[in-house]
C-alpha cells in the first residue's frame, strides 16, 4: 500500500478545498467544523477505518450518538483472523488483559441431532498469530478501540449521531449531526462538520446509506437476534456453539466477564411472537429445547435482551461521491458464521487507499474513479467470505441439507476443521470453495492425499 511522503501535502489540500456555503448552525465549543475525514460510528468499523485513515496521516473525526462504553446486540465473537488487525491497531493485549475469553473452535448441533466438531487452528495447514479466537463483550472492546483511535491523533465526539449528510452538486460534503434522540423542531440546533470524505460506519440500520440513496433490503434471510448476557450456563467450555432447530438458531459463546453471551436467531414471522417481551420469548425457546433445557435450569440472565435485525441488509454499492460505507453499513448477510467484527475491522484495512487518492486526486472524476474501485477493492476481498455465508445459509435454512453435512463431517472430521477456520479467517475462502473440496462436502469423499 502506497502512503503519502508526508502530511503536509494533504494537509494543504485539505485547506485549500473548496467547502461549500457556510451554514447558520452554531458550532459547539471546542468542536471541529472541518475535517479532512468525518467517520459517522464509534463501533469496530469507525474505529478501525478512522484509525486506518489517521495513520495514513489524514486528519480525522469520528462521531457516534452513543457514550462508551455501551452495550450492544452482538454475538461478540472476534475470529482469529481479525487479530493481526487488533495487533497493528495496539489494541489486542489490552483485550487480552482485559479478560477475553478463549474460543477454539465452534460445534454445531443440526436439527437431528448431529454434531459438527471444528477447530480454528484443525487438521488443515493454515496458522493465525493465535491458536483461537476472542469472546470479548462490546463494552469492552468498542472504547478499546476507541482508545486506539484517539491515541492515534483521531478527535472522537461522543453523544453526536447524524442527522444529515450534506451535499452540494451531489457530492457528499458534511453531515450535520444531533444528540442522540435530538430533533431541530424542538429547538435543537444542529452542529455541521463539513468533510471532504465521510465515511458511513453506523451499522446495520445505517442512516448514512439510507440518506444517500444505498441500502438495500434482501428479501432472504429475514432473521432477528435476541441476544443477552447469562451467568451459570452449564458444560460450557473453549467452543462455541450453534443449536439449529427447525424454527431458528442459538448461538452460545465464553465471553469476557466469565458470562455466556447468547443469540437466539429466528425468522421474522417467528420473531413477531417477542410481542414486546423479546425477554420470554427467548427464555421460553431455550426451555422448549431439551438440550438446552437442563444447562439453563441454574443459569441467570444478567442483561437485558437486545434486539436487532432484520438482516440480510447491503448496500447497492460501497460508495457516493465524497462518500464511502464500511462494516454493517455495507454489507451484513447473517449472524451465523459470526464474521461481522473481523469484517468490520477489515473494512478499515480496505477502504484506506481509497480515501487517500480520492483526498489527493487532481479533479472531480479522478476522485470518483478512486472510490469506486473500493468496490472493486471490496468484492476481490470478500467474495469468497460472501460465498460460505451464503452457502451456510442456505444449508441453516434448509435442515435436511444441514443435517446431511453434519452426517459427512462427522465422518470427515477435517472438513469440519476447514470450515470452520475459514468462517474464523484462518482457512482461505478459496480452500473451501474449490471444486474438489465442495464435492467432498456433498458426498464425504476421502481426501486425494489420504
Amino acid at each position: 500500500m502506497t502512503m503519502p511522503e508526508s502530511n503536509s501535502h494533504i494537509r494543504s489540500q485539505h485547506t485549500d478545498r473548496h467547502v461549500g456555503a457556510a451554514t447558520s448552525a452554531e458550532p459547539r465549543s471546542g468542536w471541529p467544523t472541518r475535517t479532512q475525514v468525518l467517520v459517522i460510528g464509534g463501533g469496530p468499523a469507525g474505529a478501525s477505518a478512522a484509525w486506518h485513515c489517521r495513520e495514513a496521516g489524514l486528519d480525522v473525526v469520528l462521531v457516534d450518538k452513543a457514550h462508551f462504553p455501551r452495550a450492544k446486540a452482538c454475538a461478540e465473537y472476534v475470529g482469529p483472523g481479525a487479530l493481526p488487525i487488533l495487533e497493528r491497531m495496539g489494541a489486542l493485549a489490552a483485550i487480552e488483559a482485559g479478560g477475553a475469553a478463549r474460543l477454539a473452535g465452534m460445534v454445531v448441533h443440526t436439527p437431528n441431532g448431529g454434531r459438527i466438531h471444528g477447530e480454528f487452528s484443525g487438521r488443515h495447514p493454515f496458522r493465525g498469530i493465535r491458536d483461537g479466537g476472542l469472546g470479548v463483550q462490546r463494552q469492552l472492546l468498542d472504547p478499546l478501540l476507541l482508545d486506539r483511535a484517539r491515541a492515534a491523533g483521531v478527535q472522537v465526539i461522543e453523544g453526536m449521531g447524524l442527522h444529515r449528510v450534506l451535499q452540494e452538486q451531489g457530492v457528499v460534503t458534511g453531515a450535520e449531526l444531533m444528540p442522540r434522540g435530538g430533533r431541530s423542531d424542538r429547538g435543537n440546533t444542529p452542529h455541521v462538520i463539513r468533510a471532504d470524505l465521510v465515511i458511513g460506519a453506523d451499522g446495520l440500520r445505517s442512516l448514512a446509506s439510507r440518506q444517500l440513496g444505498l441500502a438495500h433490503r434482501a428479501r432472504w434471510p429475514r432473521r432477528y437476534a435476541f441476544v443477552a448476557h447469562f451467568d451459570g450456563v452449564a458444560d460450557m467450555g473453549a467452543m462455541g456453539e450453534m443449536h439449529v432447530r427447525r424454527d431458528g438458531y442459538v448461538g452460545l459463546a465464553q465471553v469476557s466477564g466469565g458470562v455466556t453471551n447468547v443469540a437466539l436467531v429466528l425468522g421474522a414471522r417467528a420473531a413477531k411472537n417477542a410481542a414486546g417481551n423479546p425477554e420470554a420469548l427467548q427464555r421460553a425457546w431455550l426451555d422448549a429445547d431439551p438440550a438446552l433445557a437442563a444447562r439453563f435450569r441454574g443459569a441467570t440472565r444478567v442483561s437485558p435482551v437486545r434486539t436487532t435485525g432484520p438482516f440480510g441488509s447491503f448496500a447497492k454499492r460501497a460508495w457516493h461521491p465524497g462518500a464511502l460505507l464500511t462494516g454493517d453499513a455495507a454489507d451484513f448477510f447473517d449472524p451465523f458464521t459470526g464474521e461481522g467484527i473481523k469484517s468490520a475491522l477489515k473494512g478499515g484495512e480496505l477502504l484506506v487507499q481509497h480515501a487517500v487518492d480520492a483526498l489527493r486526486a487532481p479533479g472531480t472524476q479522478s476522485a470518483r474513479r478512486a472510490l469506486s474501485a473500493y468496490d472493486d477493492t471490496r468484492r476481490r476481498a470478500l467474495r469468497g467470505k460472501w460465498w460460505i455465508e451464503r452457502l451456510i445459509g442456505l444449508a441453516v435454512a434448509a435442515p435436511p441439507l444441514l443435517d446431511h453435512f453434519g452426517r459427512t463431517m462427522t465422518r470427515r472430521p477435517e472438513l469440519a476443521d476447514l470450515l470452520v477456520g475459514a468462517t474464523g479467517g484462518v482457512v482461505p475462502p478459496t480452500a473451501v470453495l474449490h471444486p474438489a473440496t465442495l464435492w467432498r462436502f456433498v458426498t464425504g469423499a476421502a481426501s486425494p492425499q489420504t
